[in-house]
């Protein structure tokens, strides 16, 4: 039944699919259209779009994101990225204007550091891709006629851009050049890398050997080349399986866990398509080579999961990531089905229970990272499944790929990749792969020949999906010497004699020719109910959310790293179980250590190992955003913002460098029953019993202001701690809009010693120091003995101050407070990996108001204190720390 309206074009008319693709196909030119469009009214000429804001990413002007930004080169990237997937898609005139653009507006010659591996797959792959659609066109006499190969120039011009990348004793590539000086000289910055990983340096084959057919020079294969030989020489012998991550220079196996997905990838898809494009059967034995050990390791139908490649019956992780979903598609070019049927619909029933493939999963699947950047893999080996198999059931996968895509990733400006796929969160980024690889195989997916511009037969799709035509087979010839000529010459007139006088009828079979050639599906699976059989058994699994082996006598889910708390009593148990232990150190912070052979059953062990796997993937995580400290200022009498405390910043709520204002504190580890008292205040809070976020989110849901957490670490100090920043609890934390500061217990207590001594006390809580002068704004208390009342005035800043109310203690403390201390709650923060012990002490009640004479005496102690507090803080700033 087909709805009578739709949300998006064509979306209602896709539903016929498995009786008609064509709507389907016309579904997804309106949603390329509807992102290419965008990309070049908002984006264009930057890299990439940023479609919720509705603007380009250039590099250096956005917040760095790391590596991934190696890919942005200040070269029109996705404009490049999509050339081939315009002309596949009929957009003749659109192709044409975009290689005039091109050729116009991008230039090479920046001096920008971007990766070998990611400028040769996206950019030099697009324009020898987009070359191959200009010469294709160009001779069928309608369009491109003023085209002189000024693309192959280009590709040329970059291809002798990154030949100094590949200046290495080993012939591995450093894996990142600088465009316009190379990875030699200071002026480079780059260089002085030694690691890369193997899909990085393996996966230059098929770009740089079209480029030296097409231009005639074989320097570009023959770098290649090198490359390839050398990691083929340094597989682990035993198990003929690679490492993640290799040294440049020594050829050692930096990391040895072994799989088909991130880091190791594409070097098996280029050795199987380097000799489908260029004939070489050494490739192909290499591959068969590998594989054998693929399906004899790592391959548990239908998962794929890394194994060591020194004990490569050991498993090194119990979780895949979403990349190994190219492997199905690789199997079916490969000729083995049954596993790549097997294998893809464990996928696509992941894909279904969290709307997109999340970027790693468990092997029970459930999410273990939770992004989704757009990803093609997935529609990549239904195309190629449904090809070998023509099976309608393809087509309906199909289809639940375009309508996630337009009901949880379409936003006005185009399409935004999933921050996390349980919560449908958007991140403000669409890469260029999703133009240049998901439409592509989405539209071969539902189109007939006649719908195509031309035979997508006669040629090979790269890792990036672009367009190598396979007569550059053929184009070997010229690169070769004399002598090798008459060694091909020898071989086939060999070939011709031994036929002619040997039938084939009377030559034994060998079966060791399979693995030269593709099987014919329709033969493999005469019956169409076959592959079906394959997929129910999966598809019920998955259902079931494959429930893992439970540790005998625990009977529950095992302890996830989120979930972790170090002075849970319970939680403690679950650890020592599985083999974890807990090493305190002196800085109040703990440090875990698993040794499997101390859990309590083989299952408890595998709990463990991805227990800890969970929390270094939330320290990581945590630790990529280095912040710069905040300042808590006392500004009321007698301190007149003359005392100052260096406080750490957290990684959620307000951002007090983006905002004038400043705030204060109060309590809450639960639901506050008396939450009416902290509206318009900032809780103090104790460290301890629960998680930062979950803290900050109960005193916000009572209206508090903003929020101290003081360490209860005796001793702590920042004049010897480095800053501490507070976490999150590896959830969204979007919802958290107040601002949180950490105070050591040094800082804290002069905060306490302040509000016992006098009965107003106002703070400013905020990103550096403020003179007195400036504006102060709404007021809030700090609960320093029976405060309840919230004063407020406007202006910019957010600041706290205290007046003096009949309140009880047991009205002022929510009613979950574990400490007697007015004003104080408990809270802690999630670190794994450096998880920090919660606080246990008891701050006890409030002091009484001392004697005028010791009060004098103590506060020019907390004065002097104070002072080098201010200068302490004056000095980071100054050092921009």
């Amino acid at each position: 039944m087909i709805e009578a309206t739709s949300r998006f074009p064509g979306e209602a008319e896709c539903r016929y699919q498995l009786l008609c693709p064509f709507p389907c196909r016309n579904q997804v030119v309106e949603m390329f259209d509807h992102a290419y469009q965008n990309y070049m009214d908002h984006a264009y000429p930057a890299d990439e779009l940023m479609p919720l804001t509705c603007r380009g990413r250039v590099r250096g002007l956005e917040p760095s994101r790391g590596d991934i930004d190696d890919a942005l080169g200040k070269f029109s990237l996705t404009l490049i990225d999509t050339l081939d997937t315009l002309a596949l898609l009929n957009k003749t005139a659109e192709f044409e204007a975009a290689v005039r653009r091109v050729l116009s507006d991008v230039r090479l010659d920046n001096d920008i550091v971007v990766s070998v591996f990611e400028t040769n797959i996206r950019v030099l792959g697009g324009l020898l891709g987009g070359h191959s659609m200009a010469l294709l066109l160009k001779e069928g006499g309608q369009h491109m006629l003023w085209y002189k190969d000024e693309l192959l120039h280009m590709a040329k011009d970059l291809g002798l851009r990154l030949l100094p990348a590949f200046n290495t004793s080993s012939g591995l590539p450093y894996p990142r050049v600088n465009l316009r000086y190379g990875v030699r000289g200071p002026e480079t910055r780059t260089g002085t890398e030694t690691d890369t990983c193997t899909a990085c340096a393996g996966t230059i084959i098929l770009e740089f050997a079209a480029l030296s057919r097409f231009t005639g020079n074989p320097v570009f294969e023959n770098h290649a080349r090198r490359a390839l030989d050398f990691i083929w020489e340094k597989r682990q012998r035993n198990s003929n399986l690679v490492g993640t991550t290799i040294n440049i220079h020594s050829g050692e196996w930096v990391r040895r866990d072994s799989g088909v997905g991130a880091g190791i990838d594409s070097y098996y898809e280029y050795l199987l398509k380097a000799y489908v494009l260029l004939g070489d059967d050494l490739f192909l034995q290499r591959f068969n080579t590998h594989y054998a050990s693929i399906m004899k390791y790592i391959s548990q139908p239908p998962l794929l999961l890394d194994v060591h490649i020194h004990k490569p019956l050991l498993p090194a992780r119990t979780w895949m990531d979403s990349l190994l979903a190219f492997f199905p598609g690789l199997q079916v070019l490969k000729g083995d089905i049954r596993p790549a049927i097997e294998t893809h619909e464990m996928l696509y029933q992941v894909t279904k229970k969290h709307n997109f493939l999340p970027e790693a999963f468990t092997t029970d699947f459930r999410v273990h990272w939770a992004q989704h950047p757009l990803r093609p893999e997935f529609a990549e080996s239904t195309y190629f499944l449904y090809k070998a198999t023509r099976d309608p059931y393809y087509l309906e996968v199909g289809r639940t790929v375009l309508e996630n895509l337009n009901r949880f990733a379409r936003v006005p400006c185009g399409f935004a990749a999933m921050k996390d796929v349980r919560t449908g969160s958007h991140e403000d980024r669409m890469d260029s792969f999703f133009l240049a690889e998901m439409f592509k195989y989405l539209f071969l997916l539902f189109a007939d020949p006649e719908d195509l511009p031309f035979d997508v037969e006669g040629y090979i799709f790269t890792t990036e999906a672009h367009l190598l035509p396979l007569s550059l087979s053929t184009a070997f010839l010229p690169l070769l010497s004399s002598w090798c000529i008459y060694i091909y010459i020898y071989i086939y007139i060999y070939i011709f004699f031994f036929f002619f006088f040997f039938s084939p009828y009377e030559m034994e079979l060998d079966d060791s020719n399979f693995d030269w050639s593709c099987p014919n599906t329709r033969l493999l699976f005469p019956d169409p109910a076959f592959p079906r059989s394959l997929r129910e058994p999966i598809r019920t699994a998955v259902d079931r959310s494959c429930p893992r082996p439970v540790e005998p006598g625990l009977g529950r889910p095992p302890l996830r790293a989120r979930d972790f708390m170090a002075n849970n009593p319970e939680h403690l148990e679950l650890l020592r179980r599985m083999g974890v232990s807990l090493i305190h150190l002196k800085d109040g912070r703990v440090q875990l250590v698993q040794h499997a052979t101390q859990a309590v059953s083989a299952v408890a062990a595998e709990d463990g190992l991805r227990f800890m796997q969970e929390m270094m993937e939330l320290s990581s995580q945590q630790q990529k955003e280095q912040l710069p400290p905040r300042a808590v200022q006392i500004v009321s009498q007698p301190f007149l913002g003359r005392v100052v405390l260096t406080a750490g910043p957290a990684q959620f709520g307000m951002d007090l460098s983006k905002s004038s204002t400043g705030v204060k504190p109060y309590s809450g580890c639960t639901e506050l029953a008396n939450a009416a008292l902290l509206q318009g205040r900032i809780a103090l809070l104790q460290r301890g019993q629960c998680m930062f976020a979950e803290k900050a989110r109960h005193i916000q849901k009572a209206g508090a202001l903003g929020g101290i957490v003081i360490d209860d670490n005796e001793g702590s100090s920042s004049d010897t701690a480095p800053l501490f920043q507070m976490a999150g609890d590896g959830r969204n934390t979007d919802d958290v809009t107040l601002p949180l500061l950490f105070l050591f217990h040094k800082e804290g207590n002069i905060l306490l010693e302040a509000l016992r001594e006098y009965k107003e006390v106002e703070v400013l809580l905020s990103d550096k120091a403020r003179d007195r002068g400036e504006g102060r704004g709404e007021e809030s208390i700090i609960n320093g003995g029976g405060g309840c009342r919230a004063v407020h005035s406007p202006a910019d800043g957010l600041v706290g101050h205290q007046e003096e109310e009949d309140c009880s203690p047991e009205e002022e403390r929510g009613s979950s407070a574990p400490s007697a201390q007015p004003g104080l709650m408990g809270t802690e923060e999630h670190h794994p990996v450096g998880q920090d012990e919660p606080g246990q002490q008891d701050v006890g009640s409030r002091d009484e108001p001392a004697a005028d004479g010791d009060s004098s005496q103590s506060m020019d102690a907390l004065l002097a204190d104070w002072k080098e507090d201010l200068e302490a803080f004056q000095q980071m700033e100054k050092d921009e720390l």
